[in-house]
């Protein structure tokens, strides 16, 4: 899945966190304005069952801006491989319309430790999908995250992006202030294996939230929070009215 965040800017440290979250931003949004970032993704085609598509292919006789990547996933019903294109274009309508993605002032408070306790085995949790009309696709959740917000003890299963733990999380800000279907949070892991860090500082809209042919993961029961989690990204701001959920 492409996230448009930079995973090195989780591992370098500094003086002043602050000014290592506005490093952070100015890349977000970088990464996000790049040729295959999410504001690229101008189209998602799924080939008939059986079949694998050739992105050399369908890249001939497209425009120099194009991309042509190829993806895969499971069939909801059959439980069979699925292979498709990715088009992305470095000219696409949402890149120049583009404005920034607001978000909430720096905050200290909302950089939190917690337990990290590893399950053996490949446990998977059913995570329902935005655009799979309520079926739930079954990703891999490695560990337990347990931490107290506000009295209030939560156990968050974030599931393994790469190498990567992400949390897809919920709080009552989702669909007035920030994304409506939630935000993502990479955690970072620290030398205890037994602790993580979660910056909410650094939690980020999804890709759903700029291209509609994204089909993102949204929060289980267990990851959403009972107060507003008021850190992190807000929306994405376009000029001249456009909307990227085309």
């Amino acid at each position: 899945m492409s996230t448009a965040v930079s995973r090195s800017s989780l591992d370098r440290a500094t003086a002043d966190p602050a000014e290592e979250w506005d490093a952070w931003r100015a890349e977000r949004h970088r990464a996000l304005t790049s040729p295959t970032g999410n504001l690229a993704l101008v189209e998602t085609r799924w080939a008939p069952a059986g079949e694998t598509p050739d992105a050399a292919d369908a890249r001939a006789d497209r425009p120099d801006t194009v991309t042509v990547t190829a993806l895969q996933r499971t069939d909801l019903v059959t439980g069979e491989l699925e292979h498709g294109l990715r088009f992305w274009d470095a000219d696409a309508p949402a890149i120049r319309h583009f404005d920034r993605v607001d978000a909430f002032p720096y905050d200290p408070a909302w950089v939190l430790e917690a337990s990290y306790t590893p399950v053996p085995g490949a446990r998977r949790i059913a995570f329902e999908h935005i655009r799979d009309n309520g079926g739930s696709r079954d990703l891999v959740v490695p560990g337990d995250i347990t931490l107290t917000v506000d009295g209030r003890a939560y156990t968050l299963s974030a599931f393994d992006d790469d190498g990567t733990l992400l949390l897809v999380f919920g709080d009552p800000t989702n669909g007035d202030i920030t994304y409506g279907a939630g935000r993502f949070l990479f955690v970072r892991r620290t030398d205890d294996e037994s602790r993580v860090v979660l910056d909410f500082n650094r939690a980020f809209v999804p890709p759903c939230g700029f291209s509609d042919q994204y089909n993102c993961p949204m929060p289980p029961r267990q990851n959403r929070f009972h107060l507003p989690v008021e850190a992190g990204e807000k929306l994405p701001v376009f000029r001249d009215g456009f909307d990227a959920q085309h």
